[in-house]
């Protein structure tokens, strides 16, 4: 079956422009704090907002600019151009005991819990560390960056220091290089160095192109090899910064951004919210230790006041008839 070619006219390429310059309403209005998307959407549907004169519908797409007028229940709306979103990466030092997740129903630490607020947008993990395991955690403002370093076909390496106890021998070496299997498929060590220790104290520095649930841990179990500490100290070539305590976060430049983004195929950032002149700071590992002290002394009473709510509700309940 022979294909015809689709002409493509003036108009429709227009429209196609016209559609990646516009936005959502509902988008939009909820940007300039005029309410939830949903609420906003339930506005539209109402007939209370109109543009340029016209009732808006749901769907409708609109293109900001100095003379457009937006009307809820008649009155004129102030609205702002949205801004160019600045992709910005945070290298946090995860300590053991911190969930990887937004919010925890017992009221646990997460690895959110001590990152800065933003405003217009939010804070992606690239990747996860479980609750034992401390080190290099990255977090980012853009979403397509944290899909595609998480992604196995990108082959980003992550490097990790581990301590384990158990008889190693040559031939479990090469068992955990040449591939070992697990329970949702074969694995493997790119690379595994020893690093010094006998006994229960032997370090190993191992990588990976991949980021499956508890892998390393379960590579060195398959062996019959325990994992008593774990620690990621890189992702790509983005090390643990010397000096950051746990607990602790700095933002990268725009030259390490770059690498990250190039690393996945994603076109360069022309700014950044660090000034040139801090880009090459030193941490003040000082300020950082004694605010993320603060925080954790705040965290705990938060934790401590949860159990004691719980336990005075458990001590006002009536005592049971016998």
């Amino acid at each position: 079956m022979i294909m015809t070619p689709v002409k493509v006219t003036q108009e429709v390429y227009a429209m196609s422009v016209k559609k990646q310059k516009s936005e959502k309403l509902q988008k939009v209005l909820a940007r300039c704090g005029y309410g939830s998307r949903r609420e906003i959407e339930s506005f539209i549907q109402s007939g209370r907002i109109s543009v340029d004169g016209q009732l808006a519908t749901l769907g409708d797409r609109i293109e900001v600019k100095a003379n457009t007028k937006i009307r809820l229940d008649g009155h004129l709306l102030r609205i702002k151009e949205a801004e160019k979103s600045i992709c910005r990466i945070l290298a946090y030092y995860k300590p053991e005991g911190e969930l990887c997740t937004h919010h925890d129903p017992e009221g646990r630490p997460t690895v959110f819990d001590r990152l800065p607020k933003l405003t217009g947008s939010r804070w992606i993990a690239i990747g996860r560390l479980d609750v034992n395991t401390c080190g290099l955690l990255l977090f980012t403002t853009d979403g397509e960056l944290a899909n595609r370093l998480m992604h196995p076909r990108h082959e980003v390496e992550r490097e990790y220091a581990v301590r384990v106890f158990g008889e190693i021998n040559d031939a479990k070496i090469r068992q955990l290089t040449k591939g070992v299997q697990l329970e949702d498929g074969e694995a493997s060590f790119k690379t595994l160095k020893f690093r010094g220790g006998e006994g229960m104290n032997q370090w190993f520095n191992v990588t990976l192109t991949e980021g499956r649930n508890r892998e390393v841990r379960r590579l060195w179990e398959a062996v019959g090899i325990q994992v008593s500490r774990l620690i990621r100290v890189r992702y790509g070539d983005i090390y643990l910064p010397k000096g950051l305590p746990r607990g602790g976060w700095t933002e990268l430049g725009l030259v390490q951004i770059n690498y990250l983004r190039q690393l996945v195929g994603l076109s360069d950032e022309t700014a950044s919210k660090i000034a040139v002149e801090q880009d090459r700071r030193r941490i003040k590992a000082n300020q950082i230790r004694r605010a993320v002290k603060r925080h954790t002394q705040v965290s705990s009473m938060r934790v401590a006041n949860k159990r004691a709510t719980g336990a005075a509700k458990g001590h006002n309940k009536p005592a049971r008839k016998v």
